[in-house]
């Protein structure tokens, strides 16, 4: 006898792509909310921003601009920051964030059966990415020096499928390198496909690629201004490419993907280069003093060009490190990367918050072994 009982329909938590359900998600750094922090687990900058940037978000919160939609293409910011870079605006996207670039490159160009390059060990959420676009993750190690290696500009995955799009951290994260522009100029030539310079700590580093795209349609660059603008908080972002490129990406991206404030900020922000310089020379100067301090401690330390050092000590656990600074209210990154090992990421603070760190990690030495 059939039973009138039907069964009870799949939740919507049930019921979402197996692509979405395998995958464990990005997980961002620890953003204490409450309590007095030494933070430098998230590549934050320590100084306030340009004080132009809150005369132009007082004087769009003082007019009616927040009743209309902003404008789509940011035209404001692409023409002061087309100026500032030698570049034109329709060479210029504008994000909510670099991260927000990364998606809409990611699914402009790789689709069902497609791979995604990148290096490894490198930015996280680009695994992400591909996880819920549904493509491959191609990842290849870095060398011991951190250049990468010949088969990072193959055609074909070692599962045989084709790249489609690749992506290098310039200067990288966890590490702090970077690769010259020649270097990457002969990669973009060898790759099938475009190639994503990802600059999101470019202003801290001695080179950029900006030059690279003025000579090559392949080479496509993207930058922050959550890092050397101070600018975290408002989340803003923009690629440089060619127009062409440009005018393509511009068919994916969400209709408004940047606010009236944060295009605002992020206008001001960008047309103060005397802050940007003092800033980064700030930044420099701390980080040789972090570095220094940390190998006087016994840390190896790599040569930095972003605003973060990488450090890894021989006699000391490096997770038991990060706990005991937590224990004390200083949060910096402990990085873990599957055949490679593990290390801390510290973030370049101001000079009495890195003297705070610096202060506790002898006795913290001390309480930790391997």
């Amino acid at each position: 006898m059939a039973s009138n009982i039907e069964s009870a329909p799949e939740s919507a938590a049930a019921l979402v792509r197996p692509a979405i359900a395998a995958i464990a998600g990005y997980v961002p750094g620890e953003q204490p909310q409450g309590g007095v922090w030494t933070k430098l687990n998230t590549n934050e900058n320590p100084y306030p921003p340009s004080p132009a940037v809150a005369e132009a978000v007082a004087a769009v919160c003082a007019g009616r601009t927040l009743a209309k939609y902003p404008d789509p293409l940011a035209t404001h910011f692409r023409e002061q920051a087309a100026s500032v870079l030698g570049v034109t605006p329709e060479m210029i996207l504008c994000g909510n964030g670099s991260d927000d670039l990364l998606t809409i490159l990611v699914r402009t160009y790789v689709g069902e059966g497609e791979a995604l390059r990148v290096p490894t060990p490198s930015y996280i959420l680009y695994r992400t990415l591909a996880d819920i676009q549904g493509v491959d993750c191609d990842e290849v190690a870095f060398n011991a020096d951190w250049s990468l290696p010949a088969a990072f500009g193959e055609p074909m995955t070692p599962a045989g499928k084709p790249v489609k799009l690749a992506i290098v951290p310039n200067p990288n994260s966890p590490s702090g390198t970077l690769l010259s522009p020649d270097v990457l100029l002969q990669l973009a030539e060898q790759l099938p496909c475009p190639l994503v310079v990802d600059e999101a700590y470019g202003d801290f580093g001695e080179t950029n690629c900006l030059d690279l795209v003025r000579q090559s349609e392949r080479v496509i660059v993207t930058r922050s201004l959550s890092k050397s603008y101070a600018l975290a908080g408002i989340r803003f972002g923009f690629a440089v490419a060619q127009p062409g490129v440009i005018e393509q990406l511009r068919k994916v991206k969400d209709s408004y993907n940047c606010d009236a404030i944060s295009i605002a900020a992020a206008t001001a922000a960008v047309a103060d280069q005397d802050w940007l310089a003092a800033n980064q020379a700030a930044i420099r100067a701390t980080r040789d003093r972090l570095s220094g301090a940390l190998r006087q401690l016994g840390f190896a330390v790599i040569d930095s060009q972003a605003n973060f050092v990488w450090c890894t000590h021989s006699a000391h656990s490096h997770r038991s490190i990060y706990e005991a600074l937590k224990a004390r209210q200083i949060l910096v990154r402990f990085m873990q990367y599957a055949g490679w090992g593990d290390g801390l990421r510290i973030t370049v603070g101001t000079d009495a918050e890195i003297d705070t760190l610096l202060a506790v990690l002898p006795d913290v030495l001390r309480q930790t072994s391997c």
